[in-house]
């Protein structure tokens, strides 16, 4: 089945999200279990959590993707913030799995003051403690891919698969590709052939299958720009061909889809979801 859906507002209480989520057509879905842009204050309550789990299983809404704040950062060489984001991404992680979710999305994060190496190590430090700590739960790890701004790990495959291959077991993590993050980190995807050689890379470094997730956003920035910011489906530089090339991608059948296209009203997503619905099997791959 194909699984399509969008990044929903958890405003009011975190279960309004399946509702805005179901209202609007999705079968998959993504959410901020919490404020993206702060570190945790509150943790929800055993209530809210088993109306969510009510309601996710009334309304068959899978896979269930939570993505971790922005306020973590794995990769930073600051003791105290990297000490307060273990702790907090490994709280993110339990209250995940509380809520029955699939996957928890997180970026590598920035090694600003650092090296890259370094910032690699720190990241794969922290996984390896994380995963050593939340061995009995069930939500899987994805990894996603990011548009290189400033020192931000994670733009190039190789940074994800030198995380992945220096685990004790790396099928204990996947991937969440993002389209408009790939295009800001240079890879032509608005072809059939760049796109072509984009899946070529990932399946030799990483393996395509581990794909689990695809954030199914467009760009009108500049390719390489490393510039993170997303537009309207079929609306931006990667456009319509590239876009329906990737969504029908015979390797990606498995992988659910989730919109981050802006949006100012429900009428955004809306469309948004009608112009993916019309792309799907457009292209015979």
């Amino acid at each position: 089945m194909f699984k399509l859906g969008c990044h929903v507002s958890i405003a009011g209480k975190i279960y309004y999200s399946l509702d805005r989520a179901e209202r609007i057509g999705c079968n998959t879905m993504q959410i901020f279990a919490r404020n993206p842009r702060q570190i945790r204050k509150i943790q929800l309550s055993d209530e809210d959590i088993s109306i969510f789990k009510e309601k996710a299983e009334k309304t068959g809404i899978s896979p269930i993707v939570v993505h971790i704040p922005y306020t973590l950062n794995l990769a930073t060489s600051r003791e105290r913030f990297y000490d307060i984001s273990v702790r907090e991404f490994i709280l993110d992680l339990i209250e995940a799995d509380k809520l029955g979710v699939d996957y928890l999305v997180t970026h590598l994060g920035s090694y600003k003051g650092s090296t890259e190496s370094v910032g690699l190590l720190q990241f794969s430090k922290a996984l390896k403690m994380i995963l050593s700590e939340t061995k009995e739960l069930g939500v899987k790890i994805l990894l996603e891919n990011s548009a290189g701004s400033g020192q931000w790990l994670g733009s190039k495959f190789y940074q994800l698969a030198s995380v992945i291959n220096s685990l004790p077991d790396p099928q204990q993590v996947g991937v969440c590709l993002d389209t408009a993050h790939l295009w800001a980190a240079g890879y032509d995807i608005s072809t059939k052939e760049g796109i072509d050689q984009m899946m070529s890379e990932v399946e030799t470094g990483l393996g395509l299958k581990r794909i689990a997730v695809v954030h199914f956003n467009d760009t009108q920035e500049d390719l390489g720009s490393r510039r993170d910011c997303h537009c309207d489906i079929g609306k931006g530089k990667i456009g319509v061909t590239g876009l329906s090339y990737i969504l029908n991608h015979q390797s990606l059948r498995h992988a659910a889809f989730i919109l981050e296209t802006p949006k100012k009203s429900q009428d955004d997503d809306d469309r948004n979801l009608k112009t993916v619905k019309k792309m799907y099997t457009s292209y015979n791959v």
